[in-house]
């Protein structure tokens, strides 16, 4: 973020309509033409998203949504807030990401959807999950939160998506400090959304304001207040602006990561799957030999002053969702306990990867070859 994003938010407190107004309905618009769809409705975060994206389906209890235990635990939260089941399934090792064998395993009686996580900005192998839930009658909704700028084959992730959501958290590409936007092709799914944002509201507040007249809404269904403020989305306008440089970038840095890491054996890098590209929103790498301990290694990098991070979370290993976690998920748990993230972020040089990449290379070194 920058000046512009600062006097952004300046302009829009200075117009008196701070709420969720005529600067949303712009992003919205730019976003849609941004992914190439017909529609986009901005929300108060992705968790927000898909679980109206779920809810405007039917998804209730007694459902079943297969979702990767393998992503951060707002992806299984939003199916538990419908009242439906999440059943875990495991993921690629390579990708860390749904496929169709694994969908064949978990796949049950009372499967109404699936949740399909491009984790990590890490394109999942769309055209096959999407037949295989079409084969039998079954929802798909894509958890895009990390995958903005990404593509499948040549398309931007989102743009043949029934319904794909994604995250303005900080942590990803474009940011709005919170917030989240759905996007999909069909009119009448995103008039309904847009009601149950607000409350299940026939006629939007910005839109009663606007008309000059006396319009009384109307709450036509038992909504929610999952809305998005004119400062967040005058904040995401510019950050839309700067999106294609900002994957550019995030692809340059990785390509250098890359190039360093070629000699390292024990680390395994994310890197683009064969269907498509990834926007680097994180760039984790595995590590492969048993010897090595993770902690270490976090805590050595952390005393030459390098921030890492554990790899992505496993849902199932966790207390809040230990009720649903009913069989092993080898890949997940072996990559859960074995990826860290390094590292990445628009103003590093090369130079500060040279010494990202000398301190982990430092750190095996210690505990795979100690001096006697």
């Amino acid at each position: 973020m920058g000046d512009a994003e600062a006097q952004a938010v300046a302009n829009t407190i200075h117009s008196g309509w701070v709420a969720q107004g005529p600067r949303v309905s712009e992003f919205e618009k730019k976003f849609a033409e941004y992914i190439g769809v017909n529609e986009a409705i901005a929300v108060s975060s992705c968790t927000a998203g898909l679980h109206l994206a779920l809810h405007v389906h039917g998804i209730g209890p007694g459902d079943e949504v297969i979702v990767p235990s393998f992503s951060f635990i707002a992806t299984t939260n939003s199916v538990i807030y419908t009242g439906a089941s999440p059943v875990f399934a495991d993921v690629d090792e390579v990708t860390g990401n749904l496929d169709v064998p694994e969908l064949d395993r978990v796949l049950g009686p009372q499967t109404k959807a699936v949740m399909v996580v491009h984790q990590a900005g890490v394109p999942a192998e769309l055209n096959q999950i999407r037949a295989w839930c079409k084969a039998r009658d079954l929802l798909l909704i894509e958890d895009a939160a990390c995958a903005i700028g990404s593509r499948y084959e040549s398309s931007l992730i989102g743009s043949d998506s029934h319904l794909a959501v994604f995250s303005f958290h900080p942590r990803k590409l474009l940011t709005t400090g919170e917030g989240g936007m759905m996007v999909t092709d069909s009119s009448e799914i995103a008039t309904r959304l847009r009601q149950l944002r607000e409350h299940g509201m026939s006629v939007s507040a910005a839109d009663r304001h606007a008309s000059g007249g006396t319009t009384v809404e109307a709450y036509l269904e038992t909504g929610f207040n999952y809305r998005m403020t004119d400062m967040q989305a005058a904040v995401g306008l510019v950050q839309l602006e700067k999106i294609d440089r900002i994957v550019r970038r995030r692809r340059e840095l990785a390509e250098t990561y890359h190039r360093l890491l070629d000699d390292l054996d024990a680390v395994r890098a994310v890197t683009d799957p064969t269907c498509g590209a990834t926007n680097y929103q994180s760039f984790w790498v595995e590590l492969q030999d048993d010897m090595v301990d993770r902690g270490h290694v976090m805590s050595f990098m952390a005393e030459r002053g390098i921030s890492t991070r554990r790899g992505i979370m496993a849902a199932h290993l966790e207390s809040a969702c230990s009720q649903f976690a009913s069989k092993p998920l080898p890949v997940t748990e072996h990559l859960t306990r074995r990826t860290m993230i390094l590292p990445l972020y628009h103003q590093m040089t090369s130079d500060d990867q040279v010494h990202v990449i000398q301190a982990l290379s430092d750190a095996l070194t210690e505990q795979l070859w100690p001096k006697s």
